[in-house]
């Protein structure tokens, strides 16, 4: 384990503890996810080291790194994926006109990335993950990479996408200058990330699956994750809801909670979330999208 001890939004070293909450997919091991006093941020505190993290997803149900996943849940997960893939294709099409340069960063097996080489998009990828990374480059015959150093000194591209990717990276200040790097001066970032300051954040609390200690490492909310961008350079253009994720997110949940799958209560509190997030922006997940600071 590594103990954060500065703030990675603002540097300060003053934390209170938010929530203690249990590993439910691999280990059944309880984290500790801290609040910086200053500015709000949370973040799992202590986590694995990076010799240990990869033994946390060593489950056949990490979607995103297995296609074959079982069960109701993940067969759902993968229907709804199907429609989200081509909801992701639709923006990124309005923002550049269908065309260009793509980057998605932790693209897993490559379903996002298949979706727009099928639409005409020329695309590339980073997946750390050797098997799931296998899996993408026989799929698509395209470039994914192992990490983003290795994509140093490539073409900036048009559009950089991470769909629920960013909580899962421990550097984010080594990583964010990287992608801003990456991205061509007119181009857009894309980052996919569930927002703790949700109604069914507060309603699950501790049992609130987005959480998914240690695999998430931080926590991000709308204000953290516009202040930690901006201080390297990138600006908040816009903020979509991610609706579907509610739902998904309500089914896990109320099985943490209870010890089993209540899907009538999953819907319950995933249209509350919804309907409270028309009020508040506060949806379950957002998709934010930043731009260089001019």
């Amino acid at each position: 384990m590594e103990t954060t001890h500065s703030c990675p939004v603002c540097d300060s070293t003053a934390f209170t503890p938010f929530l203690v909450c249990k590993d439910y997919l691999v280990s059944s091991e309880k984290f500790t996810i801290d609040q910086c006093q200053t500015c709000g941020f949370r973040f799992t505190n202590p986590r694995p080291d990076k010799t240990s993290i990869g033994s946390y997803y060593k489950s056949e149900q990490y979607v995103s790194h297995n296609d074959e996943s079982s069960g109701l849940i993940n067969t759902a997960y993968r229907l709804v994926r199907n429609h989200t893939l081509q909801s992701k294709l639709t923006l990124i099409n309005k923002l550049n006109g269908g065309k260009g340069q793509l980057l998605d960063v932790g693209c897993g097996t490559g379903a996002f990335l298949d979706t727009c080489k099928q639409a005409g998009w020329q695309v590339s990828g980073m997946e750390p993950d050797q098997d799931a990374r296998a899996i993408a480059q026989k799929k698509l015959n395209a470039d994914i990479q192992p990490s983003l150093e290795s994509l140093s000194g490539k073409q900036p591209v048009d559009i950089i996408t991470l769909w629920h990717v960013l909580e899962h990276i421990p550097n984010l200040n080594e990583t964010i200058p990287q992608l801003n790097n990456l991205l061509d001066p007119k181009g857009t970032l894309l980052i996919a990330v569930p927002n703790s300051d949700s109604y069914d954040a507060q309603y699950f609390k501790e049992y609130w699956a987005a959480y998914d200690v240690p695999r998430h490492l931080h926590h991000f909310t709308p204000s953290t994750i516009e202040v930690l961008f901006k201080k390297h350079g990138l600006t908040l253009v816009d903020k979509k809801p991610m609706v579907f994720d509610a739902f998904y997110i309500a089914m896990l949940s109320t099985r943490y909670m209870t010890g089993k799958t209540d899907y009538l209560k999953s819907v319950r509190i995933g249209l509350a979330s919804n309907n409270h997030a028309k009020q508040t922006g506060n949806s379950s997940s957002l998709i934010y999208l930043f731009q260089k600071s001019r």
